[in-house]
């Protein structure tokens, strides 16, 4: 996927907005947009393997109350259009589906549009009455699409300060050298620092940010250090914040000239409460 700018600086750029101005999207942006979920469709998904979708809905022709009952739930305030995230009943490839939903939310960044991932919260009854969905077929993940509304409400502050949204973990709690028990430093990933910094960045559900990364020599392991008890019945919420560091990684790690391929590769020292998920096999 090409981007106008810089994907290290989307990533850096993007937030999650939940108050929206009610204007509609430019409709040079919404086609262009419309054309990339096409292209992902056609073939990123068929190239992953998953039985999945992407959807541009638009809920314009709701009056205002029914509106913000589909995009808030008493959260996300001024949306007209959503990105949604479609999955056959049986998916399990969270992983994919995460690393692919996050390559659309930065071609949104990249067009000048604001987004907000949505899993576990939205009331996916109210998408649902207004998809075409087959009887296999269910909503995974929601985004609401649009413009930022310059003042954002009290709700949307107190919420960001509840789940400390612009906070992230330090490296020495992600990254790790050859072992779990020694911390990978910027300078020891030398050239691979800024992609690992990508990882750090990048949103998560309720911002638990379970991704962690062991180096191996050319090798980068990622596991999923799941929070017990946490996540949403039928699709693995922490699994798709693994695919959004996947994403993050690779867009970045090339944008530097930096290439590899993914593998399964699990490394023989690894801790018993991690899941090995993939590993980044770096180009000598």
């Amino acid at each position: 996927m090409k981007f106008e700018n810089s994907v290290i600086d989307l990533i850096k750029k993007r937030t999650s907005t939940r108050t929206f101005e009610s204007k509609e999207i430019d409709p040079n942006q919404f086609q262009k947009l419309e054309s990339i979920l096409k292209d992902i469709n056609e073939d990123a998904v068929a190239l992953s393997g998953i039985k999945a979708k992407f959807v541009l809905s638009s809920f314009i022709n709701l009056d205002l109350k029914e509106e913000k009952k589909i995009g808030t739930y008493g959260v996300i305030s001024g949306a007209k259009n959503y990105i949604v995230g479609i999955v056959d009943q049986d998916e399990k490839n969270a992983l994919e589906f995460g690393y692919l939903y996050e390559k659309i939310v930065l071609a949104a960044t990249d067009l000048g549009l604001q987004t907000c991932w949505l899993g576990g919260t939205f009331k996916k009854a109210d998408f649902e009455q207004n998809m075409d969905l087959a009887e296999h077929e269910k909503i995974a993940i929601v985004s609401p699409l649009g413009y930022k509304k310059d003042k954002p409400r009290m709700m949307e502050m107190a919420m960001r300060k509840v789940v400390g949204a612009n906070k992230r973990k330090p490296w020495n709690e992600l990254f790790f050298d050859k072992s779990p028990t020694s911390p990978l430093t910027e300078k020891g990933a030398a050239e691979y620092a800024i992609p690992l910094e990508m990882v750090r960045l990048g949103p998560s559900a309720s911002n638990k940010q379970p991704w962690r990364v062991i180096k191996d020599g050319e090798c980068y392991h990622f596991f999923l250090s799941r929070t017990k008890g946490y996540g949403v019945a039928g699709f693995d919420m922490q699994l798709n914040d693994i695919g959004i560091a996947k994403c993050h990684f690779e867009l970045s790690a090339e944008s530097l000239g930096l290439y590899g391929e993914w593998l399964e590769n699990p490394p023989m020292i690894r801790p018993s409460d991690w899941s090995y998920v993939c590993t980044w096999k770096a180009e000598k």
